[in-house]
């Protein structure tokens, strides 16, 4: 390996026919290099995917009342009913698994009619009645202030959290937004803190048209009593939220008297389920890059395999004289095993290279763009540069293996005789 004559002996037959050691190389080259882009691109499409599911813990679901479609002792068939914040502190007193539990009510939206004045502007928002705890369930960056508190819980204070194009919409370049008012519905509300979402991808607009007030404060003042219109559920990490799913349903079920058959009465979207489907897709697709890839590498393995047995034969003579004086199979086999690692691993380093250009590139113009749907940040990790380091070094070794065994199986006297 450290044998100064060997290397220059390598040098020299790659050096001898420039072309064809540049085509026998350019298959290897191609290979890594649409197996790193493949994979670059799979994970750039996933991040992307993904980031449609917002920061929102993916180890949760949502549930929400509908009509019953069956009748259940004495009460009718299509009969709708809420829940009660009772039922929200019955599933957190049942059900040990779950961490969180957040009822949630809404007012209005972005798309709808204006709900919110300040002095004489006004903008259509999304109003939440939201508990302190579901900042842990869907993450957002506190600009400045702060969130909501159990103290505001408990005092049903009248503030409100609001988004960045809130701020955009009812405030005037440079104004101060902390500790300034704002209507909501004609009620007063003291601005405590502002937000923009952790999540740079999904549906910005709505996320950024949106204002937090403290739950309680919301039933009060809008109406509500303890009727809760959703719940934000989430599980501790060790435990699948789809695994507890049904005990949810059927408790909720017996709360609300509703039939333990009827499917329908409670909505419900599984976010742990979807993920897991996504995530699982993008699995498949990672093995079909790797898939892809090694057939292409494997073309260029095969071209190098066949060139060493060129070489070998062209060589015939040189190698009947080195085993003429005294060179052991082992010399001459490892001398071709390590033209054809060199050769590999040369085009195969320059592949990875000019993927990681094309990498470099892509993310330089999404970052000049801004993001794109459902595509974000390809890249690779080191773990797939270092596999595809541990395909090249396996490919080398195979490509010249057929050479190698070739060559040693020559005897001297005949390897001389050919002219």
């Amino acid at each position: 390996m450290f044998n100064r004559d060997r290397w220059n002996e390598i040098l020299e037959a790659l050096n001898a026919n420039r072309f064809r050691t540049f085509l026998t190389a350019f298959g290897v080259f191609w290979g890594i290099f649409i197996l790193v882009l493949l994979l670059a691109l799979t994970n750039g499409l996933k991040n992307g995917v993904q980031a449609d599911f917002g920061n929102f813990a993916t180890n949760s679901i949502f549930m929400w009342s509908q009509g019953t479609s069956m009748p259940y002792k004495g009460l009718p068939k299509g009969r709708f009913f809420n829940f009660k914040l009772s039922d929200v502190q019955a599933l957190k007193d049942n059900i040990p698994e779950l961490k969180y539990v957040s009822p949630r009510n809404q007012l209005g939206g972005f798309r709808g009619s204006n709900n919110v004045t300040r002095n004489e502007k006004t903008g259509a928002f999304d109003i939440y009645g939201d508990y302190p705890e579901f900042i842990n369930q869907q993450p957002l960056d506190i600009m400045e202030g702060r969130f909501l508190s159990y103290s505001d819980i408990e005092t049903k204070r009248k503030i409100a959290v609001i988004g960045q194009d809130v701020i955009r919409s009812l405030y005037d370049k440079g104004e101060e937004v902390i500790g300034s008012y704002i209507k909501i519905n004609g009620i007063n509300f003291l601005v405590v803190g502002t937000f923009k979402n952790a999540n740079s991808q999904g549906d910005n607009e709505q996320e950024a048209n949106t204002i937090y007030v403290p739950f309680t404060t919301f039933s009060q003042a809008f109406n509500r009593a303890d009727n809760v219109g959703w719940m934000a559920i989430t599980a501790h990490d060790d435990v699948s939220i789809t695994s507890v799913k049904p005990r949810i349903m059927t408790m909720m079920r017996e709360l609300r008297t509703v039939h333990p058959d009827d499917k329908r009465a409670i909505g419900h979207f599984d976010l742990a389920e979807e993920f897991a489907k996504i995530t699982g897709l993008f699995g498949i697709l990672t093995v079909v890059g790797y898939f892809v890839g090694a057939l292409v590498l494997l073309s260029g393995v095969i071209g190098i395999s066949n060139i060493m047995l060129i070489v070998v034969k062209e060589r015939t003579k040189e190698i009947g004289v080195r085993r003429a004086l005294g060179a052991s199979p082992w010399n001459i086999r490892s001398q071709v095993l390590q033209e054809s690692l060199v050769l590999t691993i040369i085009s195969g380093m320059v592949g990875i290279s000019f993927a990681s250009g094309i990498i470099w590139i892509m993310n330089t113009v999404l970052d000049s763009v801004g993001p794109v749907e459902n595509f974000a940040n390809p890249s690779v990790g080191i773990g797939v540069i270092i596999i595809a380091l541990s395909i090249l070094i396996i490919s080398g070794l195979l490509a010249g293996l057929i050479p190698a065994t070739r060559a040693t199986q020559m005897k001297p006297v005949d390897a001389l005789r050919i002219e």
